[in-house]
């Protein structure tokens, strides 16, 4: 299962605690944005897996596509929590250190393949 040895997929699953943390925090009138941040965190880890698990170029980048497509809806999702004043700014900052980075690797990822 080499895919656990990504740094991108440990980055993922290193956000995924945080994102559910934070979706277990908000308050009850806002369980619908909790449970699409618990839904886009492990989509994140999930896609990289099994794009990892494809044996030929184009379906990998199209599971390395959905990966960060998910990752950075969990960004949009962090943005609202922080304009509704529902996270604390440290919080959304480490939370948005570890999904820029896995953007980030995920677009080369996306490319290289």
């Amino acid at each position: 299962m080499n895919f656990r040895k990504l740094d991108v997929y440990q980055v993922a699953v290193r956000f995924l605690p945080l994102a559910v943390a934070i979706a277990d925090s908000l308050p009850p009138r806002h369980a619908g944005l909790a449970d699409q941040l618990r839904r886009a965190s492990l989509s994140i880890p999930l896609n990289i897996a099994e794009g990892s698990g494809k044996s030929t170029g184009p379906d990998q980048r199209r599971f390395f596509a959905m990966a960060r497509g998910s990752a950075m809806e969990s960004a949009a999702i962090l943005d609202a929590c922080t304009a509704l004043a529902l996270i604390e700014q440290p919080r959304a900052e480490e939370a948005d250190q570890l999904l820029l980075s896995t953007v980030r690797m995920l677009s080369k990822m996306c490319r290289a393949q």
